[in-house]
């Protein structure tokens, strides 16, 4: 459990360290490539790595929320407040039945067909 917690980011500035070395990874990657696969191949799989940082990169930071300034001012902000359950239209509630209405399901009953 100890040697799990070194592993989770906590805070954005640890999410952007983390950024900063995958882009070190991906330019390295990306200059291999171009190293490999001279002309218009190599520089597409180099801009394909860069690419992966941003969604990688935008990923994380949405994933670590910033602390509320009030916060860390030592002011508790006030408590979120969930919004009303608006009671103006009917809610659609789950029939126990399925989609099938109780009349198809009644063991005697079938469907007329009309001549």
């Amino acid at each position: 459990m100890r040697l799990a917690r070194l592993f989770q980011i906590k805070t954005r500035t640890e999410v952007w360290l983390v950024i900063y070395a995958l882009s070190l990874g991906a330019v390295e990657r990306g200059r291999h490539y171009m190293d490999v696969y001279p002309g218009y191949g190599g520089l597409m799989l180099a801009l394909a790595c860069t690419g992966v940082v941003f969604l990688a990169g935008a990923k994380l930071l949405d994933a670590v929320k910033p602390a509320p300034a009030m916060v860390k001012a030592g002011i508790h902000a006030p408590r979120e407040r969930r919004p009303a359950i608006s009671r103006s239209r009917p809610r659609l509630r789950p029939s126990r039945y399925g989609s099938e209405s109780r009349l198809s399901l009644r063991r005697d009953s079938r469907p007329t067909i009309r001549p």
